[in-house]
This record gives C-alpha cells, sequence and structure tokens, in this order.
C-alpha cells in the first residue's frame, strides 16, 4: 500500500507571506494541528515550500512574546522540508518521519506539487485497520475449527 492511499486529500495552505496569526487563525478554524506553507503568487500548482506546526506558534512566536507584524510564516519554516511521494511505501514513509522526528508530512505528486497531508493520525488508523484484520482472521480460522471438528 502506498502514503497516497491513505493520506488526507484535503490540506489547509497558506502563503508564505501570510502572518504567523494568520496560520494560527486557519489552524483553528480548519480544526488542524498544522499548514502546509507554499508560494501561491503563481497560477502553477501548489509546491510546497515548509509546514507550520501549532508547536511552531507556540515555541517560536507566544513563548517569546514576538509582535504580530514581526514576523511571516516563510519566516519560521525549516530549512529543509520533508516530503513523501503519493507512490511512496507506508513502512518506509514512517521509517523516514520516525529518523526525522515528523509527526506530519506534505504528500507531493510526480510533478512535485502538493496533493496530499500524511499525519500519524492517518497512520495510527492505517495500522489500527490492519491490526483489526488480524484479529478478525484468527478470529474466523478458530470458528472454522470449531465447525470442522467438533469436540468428541
Amino acid at each position: 500500500m502506498s502514503v497516497g492511499e491513505i493520506c488526507n486529500r484535503e490540506v489547509v495552505v497558506i502563503d508564505r507571506n501570510a502572518s504567523v496569526y494568520d496560520a494560527a487563525r486557519m489552524m483553528r478554524n480548519h480544526h488542524v494541528g498544522s499548514v502546509v506553507v507554499v508560494d501561491e503568487g503563481s497560477s502553477a500548482p501548489m509546491k510546497p515550500v515548509g509546514i507550520v506546526t501549532d508547536r511552531d506558534l507556540v515555541v517560536e512566536i507566544m513563548a517569546k512574546e514576538v509582535p504580530e507584524e514581526a514576523l511571516v510564516t516563510g519566516d519560521i519554516v525549516a530549512p529543509e522540508l520533508l516530503t513523501a511521494r503519493e507512490s511512496d511505501g507506508i513502512w518506509e514513509t514512517i521509517m523516514r518521519m520516525r529518523a526525522m522526528g515528523v509527526r506530519r508530512l506534505p504528500v507531493v505528486n510526480p510533478g512535485g506539487n502538493l496533493c496530499g497531508m500524511l499525519t500519524m493520525d492517518d497512520l495510527l488508523k492505517f495500522i489500527t485497520d490492519e491490526l483489526s484484520d488480524i484479529v478478525r482472521l484468527i478470529r474466523r480460522e478458530q470458528n472454522r475449527e470449531k465447525e470442522n471438528r467438533p469436540p468428541s
């Protein structure tokens, strides 16, 4: 199974020149913990340039009491953005996320354009569903055993 099959296709994006407070408002309004930062100036499809999380806002802005007009979202994104391709395998992507210490990453199509977001929530749901299937398989096997081999 690939990342493209389980990622969320509804991604909240914000322009890199938008204020960090606009990013916070977008997170609140859309009930998400992050926004993907893009360059919206061109008419081309969106290429992700960064990600801003709720933790970034608390640790980098609020805790330091940074004035609202001092920073834009592009100022607080990490210099390198980790992304996943739609075709990447889930387990390999989990290993990359773990190695880099990230809980969310944008998913891009073959052209490098944003097409989804993969989060820990998505991965937990996927893993839970897989484990549930295994449990159902075991129960079915036990029931077949009882039906085909009744006690003597």
